[in-house]
């Protein structure tokens, strides 16, 4: 697995919310290189092929073509090479079954995407300051 320990792997379909989502970053001073996967199938060739990344964060959207987000979560946490990376489902979905899923196959958090865009730039600023400055990931993963 390549050390991209600074990156942040963006799982995300929807070019409009990518799009909001590295610009929050941006206007959150997050400067971390953000790798976008735009399916789940994507996501999956990116943490577990020949090329693999070790992203520091993945910000994982549930509702993605080709492979969703539950099953996505589900193969990160069954393989010992990526199953202590920090996982933030970052959704839509306001379904109780996909926050109780998530949780079930080891999500690290939850986050409802907020619609308004200063909402969602705070959001994605408190995410930013947690995940990427304030937590400490294990040293071997």
């Amino acid at each position: 697995m390549a050390e991209t320990a600074r990156l942040i792997l963006l799982v995300e379909d929807d070019p409009d919310h990518e799009l909001l989502t590295i610009r929050a970053l941006k206007k959150s001073n997050v400067a971390n290189d953000v790798h976008v996967a735009r399916d789940g199938e994507e996501a999956i060739n990116l943490l577990f092929g020949p090329d693999a990344i070790k992203p520091q964060v993945i910000l994982l959207d549930l509702k993605l073509p080709k492979v969703d987000g539950l099953e996505v979560l589900r193969r990160i946490r069954e393989s010992d090479t990526t199953r202590m990376l920090p996982v933030v489902i970052l959704t839509s979905s306001d379904e109780e079954r996909d926050v109780v899923r998530s949780y079930q196959l080891g999500v690290n958090s939850y986050i409802r995407k907020p619609v308004n865009f200063n909402d969602f730039a705070e959001a994605t600023r408190q995410l930013g300051m947690y995940w990427l400055v304030l937590n400490e990931v294990p040293p071997v993963f």
